[in-house]
C-alpha cells in the first residue's frame, strides 16, 4: 500500500537491513513497538522532542487548543506568540509560518530570487534542505543512506540553476563568487550540517559565507531546521554568530519549534520578508500555515525549553560521546565523535569529518552492525550512519545507564563486521 512500506525513506532499515520497529507510544525518553518491547530513544522524532515524549505540560496545552478546534484559516493568537518566541531568540526580524522543512527552504529560496532578481543559488554536498528540486543535488542524508545515484525527476534546467561545492572549502566558493557573482541569488547551507553526520564549519566559516554574500549582493541563508532551538537555545547561531556579531539574511525553521507537529518557518530582515505576499509581490500561502495546534505546541515547548534543559542534555550528550568513544576505541573501531551543541554524531571512520568526501568513506558495515546490536540491547539509534543523535531533557539515569551498558557490545559487533569487509 505504501512506496517502501513507510512514508520517509531513511525509516525503511534500508541502509542497516532487518525489519523497521513499528511504534506504538512514546513517554520520556522511551519508545514501546507493536510487539511490546521498550527503546530508550536517541532519535527524538529526529530532532523535535527536545523535551522528551508526550511532556504533560505540552500535552495539556495541546488538548485545550483542540477542544476549541483544530483548523480556522485565519491569523490566531498562538502564531502570533510564537513569532515573538522566535524573533527573540534569533536574530530574525519577522517570520512566516508554513507546515515543513522542505516549505521553508523552498519559500526561502523564491523569496531570495525575488528580492535579488537573480536565478543561481549555491548548496554544499552532504547538505540537505528537504526535498525541493533545486536542492536535492548531492543532499547527503537519506540520499547517500538510500545510495540514490543523482536526483530522478528533477529537470536538467532545475539542476542547472544550483551550484553544488564541497563543505568547509573557502577557496571553492570564492571561486564561484567571482565566476557566477552577478548570477548568484543566495547560498544556503546548514548552520551545522546534520545531514551527512554533524560536521561543524570550522572557525569562522559561516562568518565568512556571510560576508562573502554580502560583498556581492547575495543572500546568505542559514537552514536551521535541524539545529533550530536544539543545538542551543538559540539554534546553530549560538554557537558562532550571536558570538561574532553576524546574521544571515534569512533562517529557516522546523522540529523543535513545531513540537512534534507539522510546523516550520522561514524569517529574517524586514527589508526582505517584507517581499513576501501580501505586502510584496512573492507569493507565498499555504492553507495549514500557523495550524492553530501546532503552533500552541512549538509555543509550549519553546516555553519550556529553560537554560536548565540545555543543560541537562548537555550533560547527557558529553557522557554518552564518551562512552561511545571508549568503548570503540576500547573495541578497536576506527571512529570520530563530533557534535554540535547538545546533538552528535558518531562516524565509523578516522577523524576529523570537514565534508561529504569524509563522511562517505565510513564503515557503513560496522554502523549497521552497532545499530541491531544497539537495537537488541533496547537503544534505538538513527537507521543510516549519516545522521545525528538526538536526546531529551527525558534522558534520566535509567535512560543514560541503558545506553552505557549497551555500548561495550555494540562496539565488539561492529568490529567483528568491519574485520569481515576487509
Amino acid at each position: 500500500m505504501t512506496p517502501g512500506g513507510v512514508n520517509s525513506p531513511v525509516r525503511a532499515f534500508s541502509a542497516v537491513g532487518g525489519t523497521p520497529r513499528f511504534i506504538r507510544s512514546a513517554r520520556g525518553a522511551w519508545l514501546s513497538d507493536v510487539d511490546g518491547n521498550d527503546y530508550v530513544d536517541l532519535i527524538c522524532s529526529w530532532g523535535p522532542m527536545l523535551l522528551g515524549h508526550a511532556h504533560p505540560d505540552v500535552q495539556a496545552a495541546i488538548a485545550e487548543a483542540v477542544s476549541r478546534g483544530t483548523s480556522y484559516g485565519t491569523p490566531t493568537e498562538a502564531e502570533v506568540e510564537l513569532a515573538e518566541e522566535i524573533v527573540a531568540r534569533t536574530p530574525v526580524d519577522r517570520v512566516r509560518f508554513v507546515s515543513s522543512g522542505t516549505e521553508a527552504t523552498m519559500s526561502a529560496i523564491r523569496l531570495a530570487r525575488g528580492f535579488t532578481g537573480r536565478d543561481l543559488v549555491i548548496k554544499f554536498a552532504g547538505c540537505y534542505h528537504g526535498h525541493v528540486d533545486a536542492l536535492l543535488a548531492s543532499a547527503g542524508s537519506g540520499l547517500a543512506t538510500l545510495g540514490v545515484p543523482g536526483t530522478p525527476g528533477v529537470s536538467a534546467s532545475t539542476a542547472g540553476e544550483t551550484i553544488v561545492l564541497p563543505y568547509n572549502d573557502r577557496e571553492a566558493i570564492t571561486r564561484a563568487f567571482a565566476e557566477h557573482g552577478s548570477r548568484i541569488a543566495c547560498l544556503i547551507t546548514e548552520a551545522t550540517p546534520g545531514n551527512m553526520g554533524v560536521v561543524p564549519p570550522t572557525a569562522g566559516f559561516n562568518a565568512f559565507l556571510a560576508q562573502t554574500c554580502r560583498d556581492h549582493g547575495a543572500l546568505f541563508i542559514s537552514d536551521e531546521v535541524m539545529t533550530g532551538f536544539r543545538a542551543t537555545r538559540e539554534g546553530g547561531w549560538g554557537l558562532d554568530g550571536a558570538v561574532e556579531g553576524w546574521r544571515p539574511d534569512l533562517m529557516t525553521f522546523g522540529k523543535v519549534m513545531g513540537g512534534g507537529f507539522p510546523a516550520a518557518a522561514f524569517g529574517g530582515r524586514r527589508d526582505v520578508m517584507s517581499r513576501l505576499s501580501p505586502e510584496g509581490p512573492v507569493y507565498q500561502a499555504g492553507t495549514l500555515s500557523g495550524n492553530p495546534i501546532a503552533t500552541t505546541a512549538g509555543l509550549a515547548t519553546l516555553r519550556l525549553a529553560t537554560d536548565d534543559v540545555y543543560s541537562h542534555i548537555d550533560a547527557v550528550a558529553t557522557t554518552i560521546k564518551q562512552a561511545a568513544g571508549d568503548a570503540l576505541s576500547a573495541a578497536g573501531v576506527p571512529h570520530a565523535v563530533q557534535a554540535a551543541g547538545t546533538m552528535f554524531s558518531v562516524f565509523f571512520a578516522e577523524g576529523p569529518v570537514r565534508d561529504f568526501a569524509d563522511a562517505s568513506a565510513q564503515d557503513t558495515a560496522a554502523y549497521a552492525a552497532f545499530f541491531h546490536a544497539m537495537l537488541d540491547a533496547g537503544v534505538y539509534l538513527p537507521p543510516s550512519a549519516y545522521e545525528a543523535w538526538f536526546l531529551s531533557a527525558a534522558h534520566d539515569d535509567r535512560a543514560v545507564q541503558t545506553v552505557l551498558d549497551a555500548l561495550p557490545g555494540a562496539a565488539r559487533a561492529a568490529a567483528a563486521a568491519s574485520s569481515e569487509g576487509r
